[in-house]
């Protein structure tokens, strides 16, 4: 993608995001989930690795992992990370017995320029309950939150509220929290407080991360 073709490709891109973002729901919660999920993906070389995990709520115990490994051929590009991750993870949710009733997902929901974040992306074509947990914002400002667990400060984005910094431990940097689909901003903060088990992102999450981690440490990078 260089260039004027790379221009264009973007452009093509955004317009995609515009019309799947018109289909993003922000919704209350009616009832605790029984199940919940997280996703995270991580590369070496031309090799991506996904990874879902599924837990029991609220006692957080592993139901089940998945995971897969593929060449990944989209470039990194701020922004645009959905469409790099997307084809790795939405396959890991073929034939579950049991789809989660939320998903915990490293990125963002509706705090992104065109409001589809990798978490908003992923929930509107799954058709579940998304979460956004970034380690840090990509557009949008906020303050410092006070340095206490369960502190957070709005961030805001062309005068809208699109998530919030949440301190999730005393002492670590807070996460940029979103909602992704068919969630608001305070059942987001909610979960993912409650999700948190002395570590700065919430367990499903977590251990998302670690298995996603192990794996591809032991691939040979191309």
């Amino acid at each position: 993608m260089e260039g004027l073709g790379r221009s264009l490709k973007i452009r093509e891109l955004e317009k995609l995001q515009e019309e799947l973002s018109r289909k993003v729901l922000i919704e209350p919660l009616e009832e605790e989930p029984q199940v919940v999920g997280g996703v995270d993906a991580s590369y070496r070389g031309r090799w991506g690795v996904g990874v879902l995990i599924l837990m029991r709520w609220p006692e957080l115990e592993v139901i089940e992992e998945r995971f897969r490994i593929e060449e990944v051929d989209f470039p990194y590009l701020p922004g645009f990370l959905s469409f790099r991750e997307v084809p790795l993870l939405e396959p890991l949710f073929e034939d579950l017995d049991f789809l989660p009733q939320v998903l915990f997902v490293d990125g963002q929901g509706i705090a992104h320029p065109r409001r589809l974040g990798l978490a908003s992306h992923l929930g509107v074509i799954l058709g579940i309950r998304t979460i956004g947990c970034a380690k840090r914002p990509l557009i949008g400002k906020a303050k410092e939150p006070e340095d206490k667990e369960g502190a957070f400060s709005l961030l805001r984005h062309e005068g809208e509220v699109v998530g919030v910094l949440l301190r999730t431990k005393k002492g670590v940097k807070p996460l940029c929290v979103s909602p992704g689909h068919r969630m608001d901003l305070e059942g987001s903060i909610r979960l993912v407080l409650k999700a948190t088990r002395g570590f700065r992102i919430p367990e499903p999450l977590r251990r998302a991360h670690l298995l996603s981690r192990r794996l591809s440490s032991g691939l040979v990078a191309e």
